[in-house]
């Protein structure tokens, strides 16, 4: 969906966009063909936007300009290698993806994932940029207002990726901080869920959403995470002052009341199984279950080198055995900073 939304403000600037749907959107891509709507989003696409089935990839890059990578995180490998034939270095690619990896012995952001499934031959003169911020597919569809982060180690593809996707309700920042942006990107994912967790328990305890609910408890976790975000952004090398901004706090404030994230925390705080939780779900993208899974195995390499202590991330610690290990919600704020 956020792939989609996505096209509104670039047909907005003037662009032919083509949309391609995965192997697995072709009732999605059909739908767009018939009558223009997106079924997800609820509403028409502009005439601009063109929607190609994924056996239509060729014709869909014929003159392309910029190529958008939109798929859930696991799929940013076989992303990869079906744009590899399309790839060049005078294309810019950019991501709204979000996501970590391990690669060798190490944790990566998922641009340099995307670049190593990119033939020998352009890898190394492509740098893929990624968007990061707060932004709701259903709401940037509908041209709501929001700044973006789009990071990336090529500025002059940077400046050309701002100039082709501005317009005045989607306005873009540049930022040579891949990692930093990235980083906080994906772990704000797995901190919604636990910001989310309040949302739940106050329904549980029998109480209406209203002015007087659980908003201290949901504040101490937001700043917790964003704290965390700092540290493991620290341990990286990378800037930990993108915690603070769209990327991590502005990101995470959206995610946790807008996003599926946040009404998966909800189902967690509201006293569910995460197996029951997921299942409510009806078949939502969860990337904070892979987050949380990455950096649970990503934690012990980084300790191994000495970048940091799980200690200094409790809470990231308790979302993981709440929706890894089927923990009840018990957030531990004694441990907080």
């Amino acid at each position: 969906m956020m792939g989609s939304a996505l096209c509104v403000p670039l047909a907005d600037a003037g662009h032919d966009v083509r949309l391609v749907g995965t192997h697995l959107d072709g009732a999605i891509v059909e739908s767009l063909r018939e009558s223009g709507i997106h079924p997800g989003l609820g509403l028409e696409l502009p005439d601009r936007v063109r929607p190609f089935f994924h056996r239509e990839l060729d014709a869909a890059m014929d003159g392309a300009e910029v190529i958008g990578i939109g798929v859930s995180s696991p799929g940013v490998r076989w992303a990869g290698e079906q744009i590899a034939p399309h790839a060049r270095p005078d294309r810019p690619i950019v991501m709204i993806t979000k996501g970590l990896a391990i690669e060798a012995g190490a944790l990566s952001v998922l641009p340099e994932v995307l670049r190593k499934a990119l033939p020998a031959t352009v890898r190394e003169k492509t740098h893929p940029a990624a968007v990061g911020g707060p932004c709701i597919a259903g709401e940037l569809a509908r041209r709501v207002p929001t700044c973006v982060v789009v990071a990336g180690t090529d500025e002059p593809a940077l400046d050309r990726l701002a100039s082709v996707m501005a317009t005045d309700y989607y306005h873009v920042r540049t930022s040579p901080e891949v990692v930093a942006v990235e980083v906080c990107a994906a772990l704000k994912n797995a901190y919604a869920m636990g910001v989310a967790f309040a949302w739940g328990m106050h329904e549980r305890r029998g109480n209406a959403v209203g002015g007087v609910a659980m908003h201290n408890h949901e504040a101490a976790v937001f700043a917790q995470a964003v704290v965390e975000m700092r540290r493991v952004v620290s341990a990286l090398g990378a800037n930990p002052d993108h915690a603070a901004g769209l990327a991590g706090a502005g990101d995470l404030y959206v995610t946790c009341n807008a996003g599926r994230t946040g009404r998966f925390g909800r189902l967690l705080g509201l006293g569910l199984s995460r197996d029951e939780a997921i299942r409510r779900m009806e078949g939502a993208t969860l990337e904070a279950l892979d987050i949380l899974r990455i950096m649970r195995e990503a934690m012990p390499l980084l300790e191994q080198r000495g970048l940091s202590s799980l200690h200094d991330l409790p809470l990231l610690q308790h979302l993981a055995a709440v929706a890894l290990d089927g923990a009840p919600v018990q957030v531990p704020f004694e441990k907080f900073a």
